[in-house]
């Protein structure tokens, strides 16, 4: 079978649901109701497609090394080829024919990212060749890996648990130093020790609980609830130190929304123009000129954003300056904050106000351009309310300032600098501590209104099943499915 064809089978060769099978040795892994075959090996590029000097085609599974041995020859003549060594020779195929001068390596469980055995060819990084090496392994029986079906195997074999193979595709895909250290945090473990304390610190609350459940009968004192609910606080208390650095977290990781917005010839455009080093809005003395949304990605200081430039906010009868204003009022909503620009050589109007009054219920900093022609204007009410910096867009004056601004608004001023911080940024991860922490509440409120022991029970176990949901002990089916597919083919 060829790799195009393999691509279009692969579902059907080595995934199937079958809730009413039980999985063995023989037949694979299950994950919930998920079969994984992992008596198959499976192969796929481990470069991203396209030519360069040098690909890397990965196989991963029980025939790795016999699949390797069939097709490659060392330049030397060795009995047996060690693990976690490369060696120099050449691929050929069934006929004997030469596809490609190689480096090749084998890495025997389980010392490798599967458990698994794993073979490496190092080849030439020609699409022509990556596809006839793709062709042959497939043609001798090993399958086309899905996406993120390397990292699959990981965690299906305790390689790793479901945070830290989130972590691998969050480092794959990072912008920013940042979130590669808060996503190397993650992936080296660190936010799954946390967990695991949080877990056990329930577990043993839980015990408590259960022992007078199960030896009701006996001369046990039951456990105090003053003592219950202080354990049960100690925890929460916990988990709110995590979540509280979730926003932070999240834009590092996803990146900060930042509007633009301001009454028309503010120099929003200029400020764009002048943050992205190029030419990317139309400038000019006339007001109005923006009429629609503009957004451009951008590193400020190692900071991901989103910038948006919006329509100049203000009255008018122009109907397709109407919907820009519109527009720009509806993305206000979204930014995670809000630079509202106004002159430094005027004082502030109506229509200043008017933009003010758009975007009042967001986080918002105070953007006064132009201070080279008034760097001393004074600011009364509302306006000296709010954080507010100088510059000059259209001469780059102060924009350091400006961009350590931000940073401070949005709690980022420290950054991830810290190679030890560990940081949460998955918003799965936060819903699940959310919800752990709504049943440890539940069960000091039932604690305190004396109910039963096995209702107390049922609330820890609850936030057992809402912590497991992180590192992947009680994930459903459709989590894990969302998890792998924003993987790419070959990790």
């Amino acid at each position: 079978m060829s790799y195009s064809a393999a691509v279009a089978d692969q579902d059907a060769r080595y995934y199937r649901t079958d809730p009413g099978t039980r999985p063995s040795e023989e037949n694979g892994c299950r994950v919930k109701g998920l079969i994984v075959n992992t008596e198959k090996t499976i192969i796929a590029p481990a470069t991203p497609p396209g030519e360069g000097g040098l690909a890397v085609v990965r196989l991963s599974g029980p025939s790795s090394e016999e699949l390797l041995r069939r097709f490659f020859k060392p330049s030397g003549k060795f009995p047996s080829l060690d693990s976690h060594r490369l060696y120099h020779g050449h691929l050929v195929d069934a006929n004997g024919s030469l596809i490609d001068e190689v480096m090749a390596v084998i890495m025997r469980s389980p010392r490798t990212f599967t458990r698994e055995d794993v073979a490496e060819i190092h080849c030439h990084g020609g699409p022509l060749i990556v596809q006839q090496i793709l062709d042959l392994f497939i043609d001798a029986g090993a399958i086309l890996a899905q996406p993120g079906e390397f990292t699959l195997r990981a965690f299906l074999n305790g390689r790793i648990d479901l945070a830290q193979a989130e972590a691998v595709a969050d480092l794959i895909h990072a912008r920013s130093v940042s979130a590669q250290r808060v996503a190397l945090n993650q992936l080296q473990g660190k936010l799954s020790q946390i967990i695991r304390i949080y877990h056990r610190q329930v577990v043993d609350l839980l015990a408590l609980v259960e022992a007078h459940i199960d030896f009701l009968e006996e001369d046990i004192s039951p456990p105090q609830p003053d003592v219950l609910c202080r354990s049960a606080e100690d925890i929460i208390e916990a988990i709110e130190d995590l979540i509280a650095g979730f926003n932070s977290g999240r834009m590092i990781h996803d990146g900060l929304r930042i509007l633009l917005a301001g009454k028309p010839n503010v120099g929003k455009s200029s400020l764009l123009n002048c943050l992205l080093g190029e030419s990317r809005a139309i400038v000019s003395p006339s007001a109005g000129t923006t009429r629609d949304i503009i957004e451009e990605s951008l590193l400020l200081h190692d900071l991901p954003v989103r910038l948006i430039d919006t329509a100049g906010i203000r009255h008018t009868d122009d109907s397709v300056e109407q919907e820009g204003v519109r527009r720009a009022r509806e993305k206000a909503g979204s930014a995670d904050l809000v630079l509202l620009l106004i002159n430094a050589d005027q004082h502030p109007d109506q229509d200043d106000l008017l933009a003010l009054d758009s975007c009042r219920d967001q986080k918002l900093l105070l953007v006064i351009n132009k201070q080279d022609l008034s760097p001393s204007v004074q600011l009364s009410s509302p306006w000296s309310d709010y954080p507010r910096v100088f510059i000059s867009a259209k001469y780059r004056q102060n924009i350091d300032g400006l961009i350590e601004a931000v940073r401070d608004l949005a709690g980022l001023s420290g950054g991830a600098d810290s190679s030890e911080s560990v940081m949460l940024y998955e918003r799965r991860h936060y819903q699940s501590l959310l919800q752990a922490k709504s049943c440890l509440q539940r069960f000091i409120s039932g604690c305190r209104a004396g109910f039963g022991f096995e209702l107390l029970a049922l609330d820890l176990r609850d936030t057992l099943r809402a912590i497991g949901l992180i590192t992947g002990e009680t994930t459903p089916d459709q989590v894990l499915d969302r998890i792998f597919s924003r993987f790419c083919i070959g990790k």
